[in-house]
C-alpha cells in the first residue's frame, strides 16, 4: 500500500492568459485539489494513490497518462463508459486576477461510491489495519459533488479511522458547488474521524460555530489545525500550543494549487517524522514554488529543488 491515499476528482483544465471569450491558444493540462496534492507528494519522495472516476474518453486518458507520468499510483483509477470527465477553465480577465470556470455536474468524478473507497482502504487483506497507508487526505470539494460522493468521503474516513490511518482533511470550501450551511452539514460529520484539518482563516466557522474554533476542534480529538493565510503565513495549531510560520517573500504569478502544495509538503514532512516547525516550512516553501509560475501542480519542487528557493532573487545557476 502507499504512503498515502487521496480521493477527489480530477479535470482536464484549460487556461487561458486573457479572457476566454476572446478565443485564442490555451494550454491543456489536469487539475484536481487531491491529485495536484498526490503529484506533490510523489514528486517529494512518497509513493501515494489517486482514487477517482473519469470518463472512458480521452480527456480521461489524459489525466491517467499525466498521473503515471507523475508517479502516482492510479490501481484505483475507474473509467466509465457512463459519464464524462469533468473539465475546469482558467483565464485571467486582469493581470493579476483569475477567473474559475467549472464544467464538472453529472461528471464522472461525482460517481463515487463508498464501496470502492472502502476497497481502496482494506485491497490488501479485505480488512482494514494491515499494509494499509498511513494517511487518508480528503478534502471538502468531494462531498460537494453528489450525494454518492459525500457518502463515499464519509465511509472512506470512517473506515480509515477505525484501522487506525491518519485523517487529513483541507476544507477548500467551494461556494460554486454549494452553501456553506451544506458545507458544514457535511464536513462536521467528518470530524470525528479526522486527524488533521486544514483551513484558511476564513473556513473555520464552516466546522464549528464555537467562538474559539480551533481551541473547539482541538477538544473533539483533532491532533492539530493547520491554519493559512496568504501572504500573513501558516499556523499548526495543538494542544500543545499555536506555531506560526511567515510566508516566503516570492513573486505570485498564479495562486491557483497554492493550498494544495502547501498541504503535500505538510503531509511530506508529517510522513519524515519532522517536527511542527519543519511540517510548516516545507508546506510554506511548497507553496513559494507553486505560485511562481503558472498551472496548478507543474512547478511544484522535489527534493533536490527544495533548498533553491532561498536563492537571491535572479540567480542563475550553472
Amino acid at each position: 500500500m502507499p504512503d498515502v491515499l487521496t480521493i477527489g476528482e480530477a479535470m482536464v483544465s484549460l487556461r487561458s492568459s486573457r479572457a476566454l471569450r476572446l478565443g485564442g491558444e490555451v494550454h491543456l493540462s489536469i487539475a484536481g485539489s487531491e491529485s495536484n496534492v498526490a503529484i506533490g507528494l510523489a514528486r517529494l519522495g512518497h509513493d501515494v494513490a489517486w482514487l477517482g472516476a473519469v470518463g472512458n474518453d480521452e480527456p480521461g486518458r489524459l489525466i491517467q497518462r499525466t498521473l503515471r507520468a507523475e508517479n502516482v499510483d492510479t490501481r484505483h483509477l475507474r473509467f466509465t463508459d457512463d459519464s464524462f470527465t469533468g473539465f475546469i477553465a482558467f483565464d485571467q480577465p486582469a493581470h493579476d486576477i483569475t477567473r474559475v470556470s467549472y464544467h464538472r455536474r453529472g461528471s464522472a468524478g461525482s460517481t463515487l461510491t463508498s464501496a470502492e473507497c472502502v476497497a481502496a482502504l482494506t485491497a490488501s487483506t479485505g480488512t482494514p489495519g494491515s499494509s494499509t497507508p498511513r494517511i487518508l487526505h480528503v478534502t471538502g470539494i468531494t462531498p460537494a459533488l453528489s450525494e454518492t460522493a459525500r457518502e463515499a468521503t464519509l465511509a472512506a474516513v470512517q473506515t480509515a479511522s477505525a484501522a487506525g490511518i491518519q485523517v487529513s482533511l483541507d476544507v477548500n470550501y467551494r461556494a460554486r458547488l454549494w452553501s456553506r450551511p451544506e458545507a458544514a452539514t457535511a464536513l462536521r460529520a467528518l470530524l470525528p474521524h479526522v486527524t488533521t484539518i486544514f483551513a484558511s482563516d476564513d473556513e473555520l466557522d464552516i466546522l464549528t460555530d464555537a467562538p474559539d474554533p480551533t481551541a473547539a476542534l482541538l477538544s473533539t480529538g483533532i491532533t492539530e489545525v493547520v491554519t493559512t493565510a496568504g501572504s500573513k503565513g501558516a499556523w499548526t495549531h495543538t494542544s500543545s500550543g499555536t506555531i506560526h510560520h511567515p510566508a516566503l517573500p516570492v513573486t505570485v504569478v498564479d495562486s491557483i494549487g497554492a493550498g494544495d502544495a502547501f498541504v503535500s509538503g505538510y503531509l511530506s514532512a508529517t510522513l519524515d517524522n519532522l517536527p511542527t516547525d519543519a511540517r510548516l516550512s516545507r508546506a510554506t516553501t511548497s507553496g513559494a514554488f507553486c505560485v511562481g509560475t503558472h498551472g496548478d501542480w507543474e512547478s511544484l519542487p522535489t527534493r533536490h529543488d527544495l533548498p533553491l528557493i532561498t536563492q537571491s532573487h535572479g540567480t542563475a545557476l550553472r
